[in-house]
């Protein structure tokens, strides 16, 4: 399911193609986040617009409302969204435990076992369950591309002996889920074991073995952007993308800035996803390319953020993007979009969300480019 097509003489960069149920994918590439079944402030027809090769949702969310069994009748998550390209969802794990610690109350802590962990919904107080099985299920009942093994996520820092039984379970956990896997007869979905333990390189060596052993289409890196510094989560991609197989595709969960996608495919990652795009454009920051050439190969500056909020972007007749695929971004100014923010008009956000993800994208293009002619 996944090929490299080439691999750079300057780094360990690679390109490669991840065949999916729903179409194929060059790597590296970057998941905009539809969490809910949607990206914030985008429709599905922006989307298309933009053409992302994939869309990244999250089993908790949807499990949550409207629930596996509204989005399984209606013909799976694709086409509840209207989307015909590829869709990874993460296990829900994540969620699980950092929603959990919002309340005040302490009576939506998780409870965590070996069968899985029971939880109170953030929306309505409801008891939930999520065992590894389920999570599986749940993934794929909604249809998806990739589903992605049910873990425990560690925030950093923390304690060696809990990265010690947080790296068990989640090994017992990838266990039971390739059990289940297997008893899946029609529609299965490629599958990604998580491997965990913080900035302990004994134990993310330790996990990245088991789950080898026991087998799965990719390997995503999770644990990290939760607290650790940027040099500390490269020093621990240093030592264990090198480790990783060479013939499945490597993931780097919740990562990042623009900066941090560019150093990580530098050491040799595939995949990527985060809420930075539109989330800071919720906020009125926008990314936007400086004049000087891109390249992965030379450690320089090649973006930088302005934020539409500053009065001097009142009278700021340039456009929001002129070289844009979209026709609001090349003709409208950066004036009028200041304008919407001012006034707390929600298309100013959309534009904003849809000017980063742009760029985001193009991004990831011409990471591959460089790539390919060694730039």
């Amino acid at each position: 399911m996944f090929k490299i097509i080439k691999k750079s003489k300057k780094t360990q960069a690679r390109l490669g193609v991840y065949e999916t149920r729903h179409g194929k994918i060059k790597t590296p590439f970057f998941m905009p986040v539809a969490t809910q079944g949607t990206v914030k402030m985008i429709s599905g027809e922006d989307m298309r617009k933009l053409n992302p090769q994939i869309l990244l949702s999250n089993t908790y969310h949807l499990m949550l409302r409207p629930g596996e069994a509204l989005i399984k009748k209606i013909g799976g998550l694709h086409e509840f969204m209207n989307w015909n390209g590829p869709i990874l969802t993460d296990s829900g794990g994540f969620q699980v435990f950092s929603l959990a610690d919002r309340k005040k109350t302490g009576d939506n802590l998780v409870k965590l076992s070996r069968d899985g962990v029971e939880f109170k919904s953030y929306i309505d107080g409801k008891k939930y369950s999520l065992t590894p099985e389920k999570s599986l299920k749940i993934q794929h009942d909604l249809g998806v591309d990739i589903a992605v093994v049910l873990d425990e996520c560690v925030a950093l820092p923390a304690e060696r002996k809990y990265l010690e039984s947080s790296v068990e379970l989640t090994t017992y956990w990838a266990k039971k889920t390739k059990k289940y896997l297997n008893k899946i007869k029609k529609n299965k979905p490629l599958v990604h074991a998580v491997i965990q333990g913080g900035l302990d390189k004994e134990l993310r060596l330790k996990s990245l073995r088991e789950l080898v052993e026991i087998g799965f289409d990719g390997y995503n890196i999770g644990g990290l952007s939760v607290g650790e510094t940027a040099q500390e989560m490269y020093d621990v991609l240093d030592y264990l993308v090198p480790e990783m197989p060479i013939d499945k595709p490597r993931y780097l969960m919740g990562v990042g800035y623009p900066e941090n996608i560019v150093e990580a495919v530098r050491r040799g990652v595939d995949m990527f996803d985060c809420v930075i795009p539109t989330r800071e454009g919720r906020h009125g920051r926008l990314f936007l390319w400086d004049k000087s050439e891109f390249s992965i190969t030379k450690n320089k500056s090649f973006y930088k953020t302005i934020s539409i909020t500053n009065a001097k972007f009142g009278k700021d007749f340039s456009k929001i993007n002129e070289k844009s695929k979209l026709p609001e971004l090349r003709n409208l100014s950066k004036a009028y979009l200041h304008y919407l923010f001012k006034i707390k008009e929600p298309l100013g956000s959309r534009l904003a969300s849809l000017s980063n993800l742009e760029f985001y994208l193009d991004l990831m293009e011409k990471i591959r480019y460089n790539i390919k002619n060694e730039k």
